[in-house]
Parts: C-alpha cells; sequence; structure tokens
C-alpha cells in the first residue's frame, strides 16, 4: 500500500496542520494581540489555544475543523451585521441622487425659432413650462438642470415627474397629486397633496407633474435624518449588551483557568492520563481542550446585538426610529402612556363636525345628505375663499370634501369684522355674512329659528359660525378640533397588551374639551386638563412612582420638557416640532398612534428573544460540557455545537426583520 508519510509524519497530518496554520492565521494574530496591547483573553485566543493544543497532540483533522467551523461562525455574525448594514443602505437608497432643478432665464424674441423648437423639446419631456409671448424683447423661461442632490440648495425648484422619487424635502407649488409615503411612514395607502402642502424625500410622486419649492438641504433631508437616527441607535448597546460585554470580560479568563485545572489536576492528584491513550478515553488534555472550544462565548455575545439591530431595523422601516438598544429595551418596560391632547390624540386643527341649515329636515350632523345643508357650506366657502384663519380654512376644506369638483365662485367686496367675522357679495347681489353669536347681536337679524339649536351645539365643545343671508340667519357650522382617525383602534390595542397599559391624557386645553375627547375614544383611564408645560413636567414625575416605565407622546413645543423628564419620550415626527422630535427617544414618522402599540409589541418582542438567545446559548454549553470532562464529547462535536448556537441565535434574532 501507498505509504503516506513524510520523515515519519503522516502527510495528510502535515498538510491539515498547514491548513490550520493559514486559515487561522487572521483569528491567532487577532488573539495574539488582544492579549499582547489590551491584556485580555479574547474568543479568538481560544481558538488559537485549542487549535494548536489539538496539532500538538496529534489531532490535526479535529484542529482543521475548529478552525473552519470558527470561522463559519465568524461569518455567520458578520452576515447579521451585513443585513443590519443592508438595511440602512436600503433607507438610503430610497433618496434619488439626482434632482431636476428649474432655473429661470430670459429668452431672446429675436432667436425665437430656436428657443421655440428648444421649449418645445423641454414641454415634451415635462421640463420647461410654457410661458406665452408678450410684447417685451425678453420675457422668463423655465429652464431644467440635471443636478446631484448636493448641488441643490434650499428655495431651488425641483421638478417631479409622474412615478418618480421626490428627491429633496419640500413644499408643493404647482401640481397636485398623490404621494405613496409608505416607503418612509410605512403609510399603505396613498395622500393627495396639492399647493402648500409638504413633500418628503424618498417618497413617491403619483400621476401628475409637481413643482416643489426646497425646504432643506439633502444632508438634512428625511432620508439623510433617518439615517443618522439609525446609525445612532445601532452604535447605542442596550443594558443587556452591556452586561454581556462586561460578563465575557470575567468570563473568558474564567474558562482558560477552568481549562488548565481539567487539563492539570486529574494528572497531578490523580495519576490521570495526560495525553491520549490508544484504545482509552480522551486524556485530560484533549478534554480541557474540549472544554475550552464548548465554552467560547461566540453565540453568547452575538445573541443580543443581533435580536437589538434588527428590531430598531425593523421599526425604522415600518416609520418607528427608535434612537438605540437602551431605549428599545425601555419600551418594553412602559406600563403607564401619558398622551398629549391637541395635535396627538386629536388633528390639532379645527375641522367641521356639524352642519345645520334652517330648511334642514334630517338630523343635525355633517354626516347626513342634505341639499340644504349642501348650499349652507357653498356660500360660506364662497366668503371665505381666500382667507387663511383656521375656521375659514375648516369650511374650505368641508366644502372640497362635500362638493368634490364643484367650482365655487369666491364673492366679491369681502370685509372682514375684526373678532367676528367676514362680509361678502355674490355675483347674484346677495349678501352673506359668516361669523359669530356676537356678530349677529349686534345687528337687526332674524336668527332666532337656529340660535337654541346652536347653543346646544356649543355645550357639546364646538365653536359655531352662523351664516346669514341678507340679514337673515339661514343655518350654522359647528367646527372642532377631532379625535384623529387611528386613536381610538390604538387606545383598543393598548387596553388589549398584557398586561394592560395604564393611559392618561395630560392637556393644556379646557377640562370640557379634554372630557369630549376622553369619551370619544372610550379608551383613555385618567384626564388632567388645564396644564401648562412645568405643571405637565409635575404630572408625568407624578406618574412615575407607578409600577413600570412611564412613557409620553407629544408633538409640540410645550410636550418637549415632559418628554425629557419621562423614561421613553414619544415624538409625532409626522406633524410634530423639531424640539419634540430632537428630545424625544422614539419618534412616529407616519403621524398614527398605533405606531406605538406596534412599537411596544416589537420591544417586548425583541426582549423575549434575547431571553430565548440567552437561555439557548447557555443551555447548549452547559449540556456540552457535561460531555466534556467525561470525555464524551470531541473536538469538532463541541465546535459543531458552538457554531449551531450561534447559527439558531442569529436566525432567532433576525425573526425581528419580518416582524409587523
Amino acid at each position: 500500500p501507498f505509504d503516506a508519510t513524510l520523515l515519519g509524519v503522516n502527510i495528510l497530518d502535515i498538510l491539515f496542520a498547514l491548513g490550520v496554520i493559514v486559515a487561522g492565521a487572521p483569528v491567532f494574530v487577532k488573539g495574539i494581540r488582544a492579549l499582547l496591547h489590551a491584556h485580555s483573553f479574547t474568543i479568538d485566543l481560544l481558538m488559537a489555544v485549542a487549535a494548536f493544543g489539538a496539532i500538538s497532540i496529534g489531532a490535526t483533522g479535529e484542529a482543521i475543523t475548529v478552525i473552519l467551523l470558527f470561522m463559519l461562525g465568524e461569518a455567520l455574525e458578520a452576515y447579521s451585521a451585513e443585513r443590519a448594514r443592508d438595511s440602512l443602505r436600503s433607507l438610503l437608497a430610497l433618496q434619488p441622487q439626482e434632482a431636476t432643478v428649474l432655473r429661470a432665464h430670459l429668452r431672446d424674441h429675436g432667436d425665437s425659432h430656436t428657443h421655440d423648437h428648444h421649449n418645445h423639446q423641454d414641454h415634451d419631456h415635462g421640463s420647461c413650462s410654457e410661458h406665452a409671448h408678450g410684447d417685451h424683447e425678453h420675457e422668463p423661461h423655465d429652464h431644467a438642470v440635471v443636478l446631484p442632490i448636493e448641488q441643490v440648495n434650499v428655495a431651488d425648484r425641483v421638478l417631479v415627474r409622474p412615478g418618480q422619487r421626490i428627491p429633496v424635502d419640500g413644499d408643493i407649488i404647482s401640481g397636485i397629486s398623490s404621494i405613496n409615503q409608505a416607503p418612509v411612514t410605512g403609510e399603505s395607502v396613498p395622500v393627495t397633496k396639492t399647493v402648500g402642502d409638504e413633500v418628503m424625500a424618498g417618497t413617491v410622486n403619483g400621476e401628475a407633474a409637481l413643482e416643489i419649492k426646497v425646504t432643506r438641504p439633502a444632508s438634512d433631508g428625511t432620508i439623510a435624518r433617518i439615517a443618522r437616527l439609525v446609525e445612532q441607535a445601532q452604535s447605542q448597546r442596550s443594558p443587556a449588551e452591556r452586561f454581556i460585554d462586561r460578563f465575557a470580560r470575567w468570563y473568558t479568563p474564567a474558562v482558560v483557568v477552568l481549562a488548565l485545572g481539567v487539563a492539570i489536576i486529574p494528572v497531578v492528584f490523580f495519576g490521570q492520563p495526560f495525553l491520549t491513550v490508544e484504545g482509552a478515553t480522551p486524556g485530560w488534555l484533549y478534554r480541557a481542550l474540549t472544554l475550552l472550544i464548548i465554552a467560547c462565548p461566540c453565540a453568547l455575545v452575538i445573541s443580543i446585538p443581533v435580536t437589538v439591530v434588527s428590531g430598531l431595523t425593523r421599526l425604522a422601516h415600518l416609520g418607528v426610529l427608535v434612537k438605540g438598544g437602551a431605549q428599545l429595551d425601555r419600551l418594553a418596560d412602559v406600563k403607564t402612556i401619558a398622551f398629549d391632547k391637541t395635535g396627538t390624540l386629536t388633528y390639532g386643527a379645527p375641522r367641521v363636525a356639524e352642519i345645520r341649515s334652517a330648511a334642514c329636515d334630517h338630523e343635525t350632523g355633517r354626516e347626513n345628505e342634505c341639499a340644504s345643508c349642501d348650499d349652507l357650506v357653498k356660500l360660506a366657502a364662497a366668503v371665505e375663499r381666500h382667507s387663511e384663519h383656521p375656521l375659514a380654512t375648516a369650511i374650505l376644506d368641508e366644502a372640497r370634501e362635500r362638493l368634490p369638483g364643484i367650482h365655487i365662485q369666491p364673492a366679491q367686496n369681502v370685509t372682514a369684522v375684526p373678532g367676528r367675522g367676514v362680509h361678502g357679495t355674490l355675483t347674484s347681489g346677495e349678501i352673506i355674512s359668516v361669523g359669530n353669536a356676537a356678530m349677529f347681536e349686534s345687528q337687526d337679524v332674524d336668527w332666532q329659528q337656529v340660535k337654541e339649536e346652536a347653543l346646544a351645539s356649543q355645550a357639546n365643545d364646538n365653536t359655531i359660525m352662523f351664516i346669514a343671508k341678507d340679514n337673515r340667519v339661514i343655518g350654522y357650522v359647528g367646527v372642532q378640533d377631532q379625535v384623529r382617525d387611528a386613536t381610538a383602534h390604538a387606545l383598543q390595542e393598548l387596553d388589549n397588551m398584557s398586561p394592560r397599559i395604564q393611559k392618561v391624557m395630560l392637556t393644556g386645553d379646557t377640562e370640557q374639551s379634554a372630557l369630549r375627547v376622553a369619551n370619544e375614544t372610550a379608551g383613555i383611564d385618567a384626564v388632567k386638563a388645564g396644564l401648562l408645560p412645568d405643571q405637565k413636567l409635575t404630572a408625568i414625575e407624578g406618574l412615575k412612582g407607578a409600577e413600570g416605565a412611564v412613557a409620553m407622546v407629544g408633538d409640540g413645543i410645550n410636550d418637549a420638557p415632559s418628554l425629557a423628564s419621562s423614561d421613553i419620550g414619544i415624538a409625532m415626527g409626522g406633524g410634530g416640532t423639531a424640539q419634540a422630535i430632537e428630545t424625544a427617544d422614539v419618534v412616529l414618522m407616519q403621524v398614527n398612534l398605533s405606531h406605538v402599540p406596534l412599537a411596544l409589541r416589537i420591544a417586548k418582542k425583541s426582549r423575549a428573544i434575547v431571553k430565548q438567545n440567552i437561555i439557548l446559548s447557555l443551555g447548549l454549553k452547559l449540556a456540552f460540557l457535561g460531555l466534556a470532562i467525561p470525555g464524551l464529547s470531541t473536538l469538532w462535536m463541541a465546535v459543531v455545537a458552538d457554531v449551531g448556537a450561534t447559527l439558531i441565535v442569529t436566525l432567532n434574532g433576525m425573526r425581528l426583520l419580518r416582524e409587523s
């Protein structure tokens, strides 16, 4: 038979030993460098000792298996980290790298043929706006220039064609289109945006071209800020991660001491074999090397970061930005949530809640179809057409919703009566007045028919605006800050959690308004109204005495102190102030309170998976440790167990990437 030996040494053993040195060189260098420079025993050093120890006793096949399987475990850890980086890169990829900027220049009529041809081409591509020729020698003309987003400045005008991603944050100055905000906020339904509305970088334009005025540079836009927050969150370690780091610093040297004890004590004190005797159980050196590998804390060290990063990344993709692992961990402890009212539980702007025409036979309310109520809204909108007052905006919004596609001719000679209302004249010559009760009490008008009903409506927290035609009040509109559509559902989800979440409303508004909102949502456990910012802060401090962590949800400048004082501050980022967003630990990119229970649910799931991973890691270690000391496990079995545990905790932690 073929003699595979060289100078009495098996060639296969030589090849395995060379393989260990070549493949394991990076591992060995890292371990020795950590020992020399940081004076610490690392996982790499454990693997180096185990591999060279195996070679020294002739177990070269097992030595190469140790190194290869350990490197497989390292690759799994790198894969999990790469998945997190991929998630961050996918956020950054939402923002286009170029923008079509509209620049104005003068067009010379003397070269009209050339410029008209140029204009025709641009018009076909939607990049230039057509202007009628005037009598001047030069006239302004928009010229489209494609620029890197880094060169787009604040106040530049950007053209976004149908189907394109919006490259920068800005306000619409021309056009109306539906915007798909799902990539940034998680909203499943496109939102219609028109002139004056804000749009975010990374969202997708729908069916019509838009002209946008840039409000933030790309470096400070929505996508850039999200990416910075995610990077910051991933760099901040949770309490469990910090504990595992401290534990590993003591655990690894302790394992080395234990392995030395296993190798020496049975040999010195009990006369046991140091090396493996053929046909007998493994020697105590072999068992000590096996113990070193079994005790390697790879799975334990990776079990928490992969879970925390997966949870943070998943929440970011759903439109919830948690600013770090510590904040994610605290979310799991929340037992009480304090809500601001205006702009958080409610829309924060007046909306029409009730319409009543004197000629209406239906029950009072805006939901009923009624031609006379439609006419009432149309008349009020004609007078309020050019007003920017919040109550006027509420009427105009109601008119657009109630009378879609109908053009309302604005009234003429509109005159405002400060603190009371407005008058205007229709093209038919009728005088329309819209105002509060004080406006009509001082005039000789017939309004007794609707006054009593209006006063009853006012008792329901409605602000009343009467509408009169030619000195006769023909109806009224009740306006109030209404509860958000998602509020009741979100509060119900919090009620369904185990343990149930206590919910408190803290507001500076009147008690009547606060109780009305609490009754409509049917989910608030306690109401504290009429609070100044410092009183809100005191209320938060009082809630902290209860069991568990206290969260505060708010959107305004006046909420910033309470957000900072609470155990976990949650800001309504979609419509909140910069101060609230900067102060908060969690930012809801979509103005949707349903994301509060979503964040709590994923935080609790993250903590549960962390516990599962720690139990799995330590359980497998203890099981194989029980096999190693009696000599029932081998080096390669120990490494397979270690790599298997690493694979299990990695995949278990990454389950959060699919959580919804």
